[in-house]
């Protein structure tokens, strides 16, 4: 697999999505802290050099978890996390006010035991805030050092070349995978400009196209999750697939998908 670049930096091609590792505390049961930890580190010895979280995850929870699990960092792991989404309560709300934005980011780097935050990214565009002064507060903290890297979360192209008009933008986060493909013309804008792409919520296979999924994993031995994020990987070379799981053994079944090359015969009947 290719690295991929982010910044002045340059990844493994997949990397650990941590936000299950506190499932949905403190609103719900959260995974063992222990096993929680055991997969942080196990995701990293297996060559995921990219961890992404957010402050929003279980409201900070899941920032500590990660800072205990593997600070302090080696030279080959990027931390990448996330603000401009509040939860209160059950509900996700964009909020990307300038201070709120910048605070974040300070509160994130505490959390993260961190002297720079490799990767922020803004969660969502705040559509009650000015593109412009969010882009302006991602600017300020990259100017002044907080964080060495910024990306965006669920934009368009028009927005993501708003934003590039103020600051630079390593990287985007928004849905994509075999099953919702509705941001092509993203990843085809970023394979253009040589920005990272990582795709949330990548092992989605829908009923949809299960149908078309099963039997290539039955043909090639792999679960259809496996050929899901196997066609990711092979889709584009910016593309960062960024799985997440609370389990060791589905850890281990991603892993082993980067070993998976789906041929032409399968290509052809996934599109």
């Amino acid at each position: 697999m290719p690295d991929v670049k982010i910044g002045d930096r340059t990844v493994a091609q997949l990397g650990f999505g941590a936000m299950r590792l506190t499932g949905a505390a403190p609103f719900g049961d959260a995974p063992d802290r222990d096993t929680a930890i055991a997969v942080a580190r196990a995701a990293v010895e297996g060559g995921c050099q990219l961890v992404d979280t957010a402050d929003a995850y279980a409201l900070g929870l899941n920032e500590e978890l990660v800072a205990e699990a593997l600070s302090p960092y080696g030279d080959d792991v990027l931390i990448a996390t996330k603000a401009g989404q509040a939860r209160p309560g059950t509900r996700w709300v964009p909020l990307g006010r300038p201070d709120y934005l910048i605070q974040q980011a300070h509160v994130s780097r505490l959390r993260l035991k961190l002297d720079v935050i490799p990767l922020f990214q803004l969660h969502r565009v705040d559509p009650t805030v000015p593109l412009a002064d969010q882009a302006g507060a991602l600017k300020d903290l990259l100017d002044d050092g907080v964080v060495a890297a910024v990306g965006l979360s669920q934009v368009s192209v028009a927005q993501l070349e708003e934003f590039r008009s103020i600051v630079p933008i390593a990287s985007v986060q928004n849905k994509f995978s075999i099953s919702d493909r509705s941001d092509d013309d993203v990843l085809e804008h970023c394979e253009r400009e040589g920005i990272a792409f990582l795709p949330w919520r990548p092992l989605e296979v829908s009923d949809a196209v299960a149908a078309t999924v099963q039997p290539i994993a039955d043909r090639l031995g792999a679960t259809p999750s496996q050929v899901a994020l196997a066609w990711l990987l092979q889709r584009s070379s910016v593309m960062l697939p960024i799985p997440g799981t609370a389990s060791l053994e589905h850890l281990a079944q991603n892993l082993a998908a980067r070993d998976l090359t789906l041929d032409d015969e399968a290509l052809a009947a996934l599109g």
